[in-house]
């Protein structure tokens, strides 16, 4: 049994996550405004742009490390359908299946929550929200050291390096990326971001004194949205709290108190419909750091 934790009691005011959580099979019982969870237990897309795997196993220890944290907010439900795989190394099956099944949470007025897999997740969850609505305009803010705007190598197929290209060949994107390094993006990856109009924050742009800036940044993107969608791709974060990933960076940033601020900012916007974390590989994990570093994140999000 992974949703587990400390039983203080069946009061309210002793509840832990774990003791919110209903397995379920049938799409049926969700109410607006519950918190759905699909385990995304793919790395196809890692492995095919060369990372190192391990991303699979994440959504069942994200789901151990957020079990024992307190429920604040007393409405608070969560819905999980379980994991999704991916068979024979057929990506593109795993993500439609992903994307047809948010569709549906969306339709019912629930809230998207996807444990992955490599970030190649992305771009199965912002299918589904298109797929639920059509003719919104949605705002996605990729808080990511990289852009994912590589282009498709027909002799590979996409990967969780190319989910913004993607989308950008079917529709006018609307993306913010906040926490993105000049070291791990070429020339042609910023060019391209540009002639996409792909809105970044750099991570060396991210500290306490640039918060109004940041702040102005985030509000004139939010009110351009009609629909926001948040992903989290770990790989963003300092190696020293977060080694457990697929590409590691030594000068990430930090979940320090200007990250907080804003990330909470993001979170309390009623246009938030969908949250992912993704990128995080147990495989290369110190004690779970990565791991409940990213269950905490989510957790912000159950917390309001």
């Amino acid at each position: 049994m992974i949703w587990q934790g400390r039983f203080d009691g069946d009061d309210p005011l002793y509840h832990r996550v774990f003791q919110r959580v209903s397995l379920e099979h049938h799409y049926e019982n969700i109410l607006p405004n519950d918190f759905v969870l699909h385990g995304f237990a793919v790395d196809e897309g890692v492995k095919r742009n060369k990372g190192r795997v391990g991303a699979k196993d994440a959504p069942d220890v994200i789901r151990k490390n957020i079990s024992n944290f307190p429920v604040v907010n007393p409405a608070f439900s969560l819905k999980d359908f379980g994991n999704i795989y991916c068979e024979d190394e057929n990506l593109e099956n795993a993500q439609n299946e992903l994307a047809e099944k948010i569709q549906v949470v969306l339709e019912k007025g629930g809230r998207s929550i996807v444990f992955g897999g490599g970030h190649e997740g992305m771009f199965a969850h912002y299918s589904g929200i298109k797929k639920a609505f059509p003719d919104k305009k949605v705002g996605i803010i990729n808080i990511d050291a990289h852009f994912d705007n590589r282009e498709i190598d027909p002799q590979i197929g996409a990967s969780s390096g190319t989910g913004f290209w993607q989308i950008a060949q079917g529709e006018k994107i609307h993306s913010l990326h906040i926490g993105i390094q000049r070291n791990s993006n070429t020339l042609r990856l910023f060019d391209t971001a540009h002639q996409y109009g792909m809105k970044y924050i750099l991570a060396e742009e991210i500290f306490f004194e640039n918060l109004p800036n940041i702040y102005a940044k985030l509000d004139e993107f939010i009110a351009e949205a009609d629909i926001l969608y948040l992903t989290i791709c770990m790989d963003v974060f300092n190696a020293s709290i977060a080694p457990g990933v697929s590409a590691s960076a030594y000068n990430g940033i930090f979940a320090d108190a200007s990250f907080m601020h804003f990330y909470k900012h993001i979170l309390e916007s009623e246009k938030l419909k969908a949250l992912d974390v993704c990128e995080i590989n147990p495989t290369l994990d110190i004690g779970d750091r990565t791991s409940r570093l990213g269950a905490a994140l989510i957790n912000e999000w159950f917390m309001l």
